[in-house]
C-alpha cells in the first residue's frame, strides 16, 4: 500500500483563519495523513492566507513564494483565493490547488485529486459552510486556550471592509452544537474559551430570528471551563439582556472587546457603520454603570477619506474621557472592492501614520494606569509559556485576551496550562509581573 503524503500547514491571518486551519488537520488526519509542523520535511504545505488588508495578501504572496523557491507542492486556501479566486491559479504557477473560505471541509478531497495528478480549483462563489461539532479538529494554541466560533460571516457592509466578500454572509451554529462543542474543549483539559464570529452580539439571528447571545452565555455557563471569553461585541448589541447574563454567569468573564473603529458621527456615516457616533458615549457609560469591573477593549481607525484634523481631535478626547484598558490603532488601507477604495478626500500616509501615533501616545498613560491597580492584588494566571533559562512563567490574567493584549511573567511555581494564583507587584504599559501564592 502506498505511503499516503505528509502535509504541513502554514497559518496566517486571524483566529477564525486558525479554525479553519484546525479543522483542516483534522481532517487530513482522521484520514490517515501525516500532518507535520516541519515543511522541510512535508510533501505539501498548505497555506491559510489572510486577504484583510494589502500588508496581508503581501505575506501570504511572500510566503507562497518562499515555498515554491524550495520546491514545495503547495495548496492555497483561504481569504486570498476567496478575494482573487481563479486569478490565483492562474498567476501562481507554483500552486497545485486553491481552495476558499467556504470549502476547507473539502481539503481531504482536493489532496486525492492533486495526488491523481489534477491542479485544483475548490471556490464557492459565495460562502455558506460552517463547520459544527462533528467536524474534527486538532488545535493548534496553546494547551489551556481555545476559540470557539459560534457564527461565521457578516451582514453588515462597513465601507471599508472586505469580509462580507471573503466570508459570506451570516450563518450561525445552533447553540446545542455550540455547546457540545465547548464540552468536547472542556475534556481536553482547555481553561479558557474565547467565542469569536464577526459580529458576536448579531448571534443566531439568521437561525433564531433575533440575537440568541444572552441565551448562548447561559447555556455555556453550565460547561465545566474556568474562563469564557467573548470577542466583537457591536456596542449596540449588549443589551441589558447580554449584560445580565455576562454578570449572572459566573464562568464568563467581563472583558468586552468593542470594534467602536471611530468617534466622530460624520465618520462613522462614512463609514456605512450600523449606528452613529453620538450613541457611543451613552453606551458605554451604561456599560461601565452595569458592569464596573469590566475591562473594556476597542480598535480605531485613523486616516478614513474626509478624516479632518477637527474629526481626529474628536477621537483623542474621546479616548481620553473613556479610559479604555486596551486601544489597538489601524491607518486606513483602502481595499479594492470596497465602498471606500474610490472614496475623495484621501489623507496622506503620513498623516495616518502621525495620528495613528498620537492616539497611542494618548492611550499609554492610561493603560498603565490601568496595570498598575493591579498591583497588590491576587489573581488567577492561565500559564501558556516557560523561558527555559530563567524557570520564568508566562501567561494571562483575565484582563489580557490571547495575542492581543498583554501578558503576566510569573515567578514560582507552576504547570503550563494551568491557572495559578499570581500576586502582582509591578505593572508597566502593557503586562503584569508577580509571583504565585498558595491558594
Amino acid at each position: 500500500m502506498a505511503t499516503k503524503p505528509t502535509i504541513a500547514f502554514s497559518h496566517l491571518g486571524c483566529e477564525k483563519n486558525r479554525i479553519d486551519t484546525e479543522h483542516m488537520i483534522g481532517l487530513l488526519a482522521e484520514a490517515g495523513y501525516q500532518v507535520d509542523s516541519n515543511e522541510e520535511a512535508a510533501d505539501y504545505v498548505v497555506v491559510n492566507t489572510c486577504s484583510f488588508i494589502e500588508s496581508a495578501r503581501e505575506e501570504s504572496v511572500n510566503t507562497i513564494v518562499e515555498l515554491a523557491e524550495a520546491h514545495k507542492k503547495v495548496v492555497i486556501t483561504g481569504c486570498m483565493v476567496q478575494h482573487f479566486q481563479e486569478q490565483l491559479l492562474d498567476e501562481l504557477p507554483e500552486a497545485v490547488a486553491v481552495v476558499g473560505t467556504g470549502d476547507y471541509h473539502k481539503i481531504v478531497n482536493v489532496i486525492n485529486r492533486v495526488e491523481k495528478g489534477d491542479r485544483v480549483s475548490e471556490i464557492s462563489a459565495d460562502p455558506t459552510y460552517i463547520a459544527d461539532h462533528t467536524v474534527p479538529r486538532y488545535r493548534t494554541t496553546t494547551e489551556g486556550v481555545a476559540y470557539l466560533r459560534i457564527a461565521e460571516g457578516c451582514n453588515y457592509r462597513c465601507a471599508f471592509c472586505i469580509i462580507p466578500h471573503l466570508r459570506g454572509n451570516q450563518r450561525s451554529r445552533t447553540i446545542e452544537s455550540i455547546v457540545t462543542e465547548a464540552k468536547q474543549l472542556a475534556d481536553q483539559g482547555v481553561q479558557e474559551l474565547v467565542l469569536i464570529s464577526q459580529i458576536t452580539t448579531n448571534y443566531g439571528t439568521d437561525i433564531y430570528g433575533e440575537p440568541k447571545l444572552a441565551d448562548l452565555i447561559r447555556a455555556l455557563g453550565k460547561v465545566d471551563v474556568p474562563w469564557i471569553r467573548m470577542h466583537y461585541a457591536y456596542p449596540t448589541g449588549l443589551t441589558p439582556k447580554v449584560i445580565d447574563a455576562i454578570t449572572e454567569t459566573p464562568n464568563f468573564l467581563p472583558y468586552l472587546d468593542l470594534p467602536l473603529q471611530h468617534s466622530h458621527p460624520e465618520i462613522l456615516r462614512a463609514m456605512n457603520r450600523p449606528w452613529q457616533g453620538q450613541v457611543n458615549d451613552h453606551i458605554i457609560e451604561n456599560i461601565k454603570t452595569a458592569m464596573p469591573n469590566a475591562v473594556i477593549r476597542t480598535t480605531f481607525i485613523v486616516g478614513f477619506p474626509g478624516e479632518t484634523n477637527s474629526h481626529f481631535e474628536h477621537l483623542l478626547k474621546f479616548v481620553k474621557r473613556h479610559e479604555f484598558d486596551h486601544v489597538g490603532v489601524f491607518t486606513f488601507s483602502p481595499e479594492e472592492g470596497t465602498p471606500a477604495y474610490t472614496l475623495d478626500n484621501t489623507v496622506s500616509q503620513a498623516v495616518m501614520d502621525a495620528r495613528r501615533d498620537a492616539l497611542m501616545q494618548v492611550q499609554q498613560p492610561i493603560s498603565l494606569k490601568g496595570n498598575r491597580q493591579c498591583i497588590g492584588e491576587v489573581v488567577d494566571v492561565l500559564v501558556e509559556q516557560e523561558n527555559p533559562s530563567t524557570g520564568e512563567f508566562i501567561g494571562r490574567s483575565a484582563r489580557f485576551a490571547p495575542e492581543v493584549d498583554g501578558l503576566v511573567y510569573v515567578e514560582g511555581n507552576a504547570r503550563l496550562g494551568s491557572l495559578v494564583s499570581v500576586k502582582i507587584t509591578d505593572a508597566d504599559i502593557y503586562d503584569l509581573y508577580g509571583h504565585t501564592v498558595e491558594n
